[in-house]
């Protein structure tokens, strides 16, 4: 079953799971051939039900110790902009949409983003514009992130301390 997998972290995100719960977003999400829509709301006010969207099979919950395995089932990820999220998603090698919460001050979020994106590694929207990048995206443009590389950065630290 094609399925989409949100996530907002350990944030409250509300309006990304009104966005994505829509009838215009659902209806779009069917369109394009999915059948199963997975929401961790995190602290959020809303916990959409298995029958609050017509078009999709909905499960939704607040918190598990891991989301890994949510992000491996999924064909599509839908995140908020924080980098963990971001970096979880994009090291699953899952084709990821991020949706910028605008409404933050000082919005670092936006930053990574938008890097994110002029690497393209993913794409990236507000709520306001959720549905029309649903219909418009083009998840082929999307190019694998590289794997971290922690032995180049241990031979750093350890020639950096003198210890090699």
């Amino acid at each position: 079953m094609k399925t989409v997998f949100v996530t907002v972290g350990s944030t409250r995100f509300d309006e990304l799971i009104e966005s994505v719960t829509s009838s215009e977003a659902t209806q779009v999400l069917k369109f394009r051939g999915y059948e199963r829509l997975v929401l961790q709301v995190g602290k959020g006010s809303l916990l959409p039900d298995a029958d609050s969207c017509a078009h999709l099979s909905v499960e939704a919950f607040r918190f598990k110790d891991s989301i890994a395995e949510d992000m491996k089932q999924a064909d599509l990820v839908i995140s908020h902009a924080g980098a963990g999220s971001c970096l979880e998603a994009l090291g699953a090698g899952k084709p990821l949409l991020v949706v910028v919460n605008d409404k933050l001050m000082d919005n670092h979020q936006l930053e990574l983003a938008r890097q994110l994106h002029m690497d393209h590694h993913l794409l990236y929207c507000t709520c306001s514009t959720l549905t029309e990048t649903l219909k418009n995206m083009d998840l082929s443009v999307l190019q694998p992130f590289p794997p971290g590389q922690p032995k180049n950065f241990a031979n750093f630290l350890d020639k950096a301390l003198g210890v090699k």
